[in-house]
């Protein structure tokens, strides 16, 4: 295909054959050719965190090993972290030129799901519990690499959010939380990012399966949100293929050969199919493959393995968050002669990366143990107890021991702590969140011996810290933070690099404490997402719930204050908020800016409050930045569901900014005006409704009149009779012979229904 692409022409010399062919794969990887007409296919890979890249005969048939060689960034649970666009862009960027280098032309990834619940097997692939956190760091990552020519394929569209089921389970998600809390990361990616494609779910929503989902991929991706790229399927995502392009689903990966073609065949020549949304269909694919081909260079480059590896080391630095310090136990300030014990299987056996279809083959790993060992200053000895295996262990107590005792003649004891890669997975859910029993069993041994114990983390989704933290001084979170993150996490912990990471999402005290747990992961084949926009931190500040770490906490090794909030309204109406970040400490450090906002009163239930802008500033010792956030009518509104539509209520806006959701330093309030939302006047509307409406209500009062001393007739006249019925719907109370009979309820309705 030449990039100056007569679209129109060529349609219209293809077969209906032909045009069915390119709605589907050519094979796991590939979208199909058309030789014929010299249209080649273009190859698609998995890659949120790093290129897993197939030959064209992979190892195996579903696609799972046997990738190339390729850099492994840090995980979305972990970049997420970061609260770094910037980061997020730069490695978008570098996947862009290893992508270049293996012949990929769409990568697929940013997935931005919500972490409705910390169980869901998928966490580490997501950013958060935050759609505005997912939204942007999604947008980022897509820019990233699609400056540099290369498409993304932002997954998975919509509300997926467990891997139980996940092929056939039903989301049943009212539309408010829909469009609160899991489309907005996806809105913003497809405006502000302009990716290639979308992928749609595996899941149904509301009953109907994503692939097939007109609303989700039609009305709502296309026509509201003006989305112009290609709509593929999730592998195997695809269950009637004359249904699913009906609705906007233009690819069917992987393809279902002389089956899906032969139906959609069948279906136009029949007429259950009409050919020009075929058309539309196979234009979409044609634009993607022109698109993927032009400036694609002559010869394949190569990538600098080694430069892309200080990218992953830098990145994982950003990502790690410091959750506990006590004493300043952090950095280690080792000196010749000091012996620190490193305890941990995960320290000389580091798990970086999650398990599933995002799997990378690694183009080289640090490990935590060598990478401390060389760090440290001439004359300290850093030895090593494996104290548990990972996994079900028969050698548990030998290495215990082994650790004990290492532990009792040291200064310092680092652990290394974590979840196997059995323990989460795509394909499964987690049943619980606690590390496994013979860590948790170890860490208080080690404690007895040695009161100085520092804790790594390695993860892909929280754990529950509650019940062991308090034999921890210090307590770093490394995620799983990619192939450099052993060295990134030797960095820190000597101090070399400033923890500058904050949590994504809440650390509760117990699982059951978390909003979704009545209602993951469901039953017979239904998901009811029952907490509605109360998710994550919204849901556990909704009830007041003790949190062991709240959303958006981190510490630094440096402080950090707050001064000088302003607030002010302008234009239709935009919130310019102001404040003064210092840098109080004595070492330079990075600190994430977090702006929330609260509606108190509103007509709807709303979290008590809801982040709505962030940014990450750095500052050298005793210097200060003042950082200004613009807030939209879209960030005071709520989806009204029965209007279908955004609404701002006016009335008095309260504003925090701060280290946490729970660490808010300087609050402040805003009055924003607007047009009262009147209620919907007919039969249907209650007596209460219809006396607070501006006009319905005098309208009313007018119509039952009033008795000769000046006193409204029959209900209206009673206080206590508007208490008690007031709720009841105004055509309902024409029978009750109360001064409202059926004429009145007729000609009002006829006057102010609408």
């Amino acid at each position: 295909m030449e990039t100056s692409v007569n679209f129109a022409a060529l349609l219209s010399e293809l077969t209906l054959e032909e045009k069915a062919s390119l709605c589907l794969g050519s094979n796991f990887w590939h979208t199909a050719p058309v030789p014929r007409l010299r249209i080649p296919a273009i190859m698609v890979s998995d890659g949120p965190h790093g290129l897993r890249c197939q030959p064209d005969r992979g190892a195996d048939h579903v696609g799972i090993t046997g990738s190339l060689p390729a850099t492994c960034f840090p995980t979305a649970s972990a970049l997420g972290s970061s609260w770094d666009p910037e980061l997020a862009r730069r490695i978008g960027q570098t996947l862009a030129v290893e992508a270049r280098a293996q012949g990929v032309a769409v990568v697929l990834g940013p997935g931005i799901n919500i972490k409705r619940s910390p169980l869901c097997g998928r966490n580490f692939e997501y950013f958060s519990e935050d759609p505005l956190v997912s939204g942007v760091m999604g947008t980022a990552l897509v820019e990233g690499l699609q400056s540099r020519g290369i498409g993304t394929s932002v997954k998975h569209y919509a509300a997926n959010n467990q891997e139980t089921d996940r092929l056939r389970v039903s989301a049943d998600v009212d539309e408010r939380t829909l469009r609160e809390i899991y489309l907005p990361g996806f809105e913003r990616v497809v405006t502000q990012g302009r990716p290639w494609t979308v992928m749609c779910s595996y899941n149904r929503v509301n009953g109907l399966h994503a692939s097939q989902n007109r609303w989700l991929l039609t009305e709502v991706l296309r026509d509201e949100w003006g989305f112009d790229g290609l709509v593929l399927s999730d592998w195997g995502a695809v269950h009637d293929r004359v249904a699913a392009v009906a609705a906007g689903l233009d690819l069917e990966m992987p393809p279902n050969l002389g089956v899906s073609d032969a139906a959609i065949v069948a279906a136009v020549r029949d007429g259950t199919l009409d050919e020009a949304l075929l058309d539309q269909a196979v234009l979409r694919v044609l634009r993607l493959v022109d698109r993927a081909r032009e400036g694609e260079p002559a010869e394949r480059p190569e990538f600098d393995a080694a430069a892309h590896h200080a990218v992953a080391r830098s990145a994982a630095t950003e990502c790690a968050v410091l959750l506990k310090n006590d004493g300043n136990a952090l950095p280690l300030r080792p000196a010749a002669g000091d012996v620190i014990a490193v305890i941990g299987e995960f320290a000389r056996t580091p798990r970086f990366q999650g398990a599933g279809s995002s799997q990378v083959n690694p183009t080289r790993v640090d490990v935590p143990l060598d990478e401390l060992r060389s760090a440290m200053p001439d004359g300290v000895e850093v030895a090593f107890a494996a104290g548990f295996e990972i996994g079900a262990g028969v050698r548990d107590e030998e290495l215990a021991t082994e650790a004990v005792a290492l532990a009792a003649r040291a200064g310092t004891v680092i652990v290394f702590l974590g979840l196997p890669a059995a323990d989460e997975s795509e394909g499964f859910d987690r049943q619980h969140i606690d590390l496994p029993a013979n860590q948790t069993a170890l860490l208080p041994r080690i404690a007895s011996a040695n009161r100085n114990v520092i804790v790594v983390l390695a993860n892909g989704s929280v754990v529950r810290l509650s019940t062991w933290e308090q034999h921890a001084r210090a307590i770093l979170e490394v995620w799983l933070s990619g192939q450099a993150a052993g060295g990134a996490t030797a960095e820190i912990l000597l101090g070399t690099v400033n923890p500058s990471g904050r949590l994504t999402e809440t650390v509760p005290l117990r699982l059951e404490d978390n909003s979704s747990y009545l209602n993951f992961p469901g039953e017979a084949g239904h998901v009811r997402y029952g907490e509605g926009v109360f998710v994550g931190y919204r849901g556990y500040d909704a009830v007041g719930c003790d949190v062991s770490y709240p959303f958006g906490h981190g510490l630094s090794y440096t402080t950090f204050g707050y001064s000088d909030l302003t607030a002010e309204v302008t234009g239709d109406p935009t919130i310019t908020v102001r404040c003064a970040v210092t840098n109080t400490g004595d070492r330079a450090g990075k600190e994430v800016v977090q702006l929330y906002v609260g509606d108190p009163v509103a007509r709807v239930a709303r979290p008590v409050r809801e982040l709505k802008a962030f940014t990450k500033v750095s500052l050298e010792p005793g210097a200060a930045e003042t950082v200004t956030f613009h807030l939209s009518a879209r960030d005071l509104s709520y989806w009204y569901e029965p209007e279908h539509r955004w609404v701002l209520e006016g009335g008095t806006f309260e504003l925090a900014v701060g280290a946490s959701s729970r660490d808010l330093r300087l609050t402040s309030t805003v009055d924003v005006p607007a047009p009262p939302l009147p209620a919907r006047l007919d039969a249907m509307a209650t007596l209460e409704e219809w006396l607070a409406h501006p006009e319905g209500g005098p309208a009313l009062r007018s119509a039952v009149g009033v008795d000769d001393n000046g006193k409204p007739r029959g209900i209206l006249g009673s206080e206590e009779m508007l208490r008690v019925i007031g709720n009841f719907p105004l055509g309902r109370l024409a029978a009750f012979n109360m001064g409202i009979d059926h004429a009145t309820v007729s000609e009002l309705v006829r006057q102010f229904g609408r």
